[in-house]
């Protein structure tokens, strides 16, 4: 019997991993159209700096927000974050995205996105969210350029312009 529930346990911790995209993408040779001003690998902020930490120290935002990157946001949410993640504020796994982008700045988030075990590790408003939520965000392995298309769906979802 008690293989049985460990199975069974295992099971299940598998298919929430599966449906949460966290499976490594493969490496792309192509080069990325993300703008190289975007990133100062030099710099490692603490977590007393807003920007968390990473190599994310000055987003360029666009003003109006772009469509395209939009639309690439909203195809990366749907496949690796729409599973743990809401639009509104309803935590469901992990914390809704409603107003993200006015509690948190680009960089912040862009670092989480990108360098999720080293904040969760180090950054005090991302261990707090994981008392809350009690599951570690896993590391859905995007790219840079996938991280900013989905920090513009996120500004659209926070009725940015």
């Amino acid at each position: 019997m008690n293989q049985k529930f460990q199975l069974a346990a295992t099971v299940i911790v598998c298919l929430f991993i599966y449906s949460c995209g966290s499976s490594p993408q493969t490496p792309s040779s192509t080069s990325s159209s993300v703008d190289s001003s975007m990133i100062k690998p030099e710099a490692n902020a603490g977590a007393a700096d807003s920007k968390g930490t990473g190599k994310f120290t000055d987003v360029k935002l666009t003003h109006p927000l772009d469509k395209k990157m939009i639309a690439a946001g909203i195809s990366t949410y749907d496949i690796k974050c729409g599973a743990c993640h809401r639009l509104t504020n309803e935590k469901l796994v992990g914390p809704g995205w409603k107003e993200v982008t006015d509690r948190r700045t680009p960089e912040w988030i862009m670092n989480f996105i990108t360098n999720t075990d080293e904040m969760i590790d180090k950054d005090a408003a991302a261990q707090a969210m994981l008392e809350k939520c009690m599951v570690r965000m896993p590391n859905q392995h995007l790219k840079d350029e996938e991280a900013r298309e989905v920090l513009e769906f996120m500004r659209q979802n926070d009725g940015k312009n």
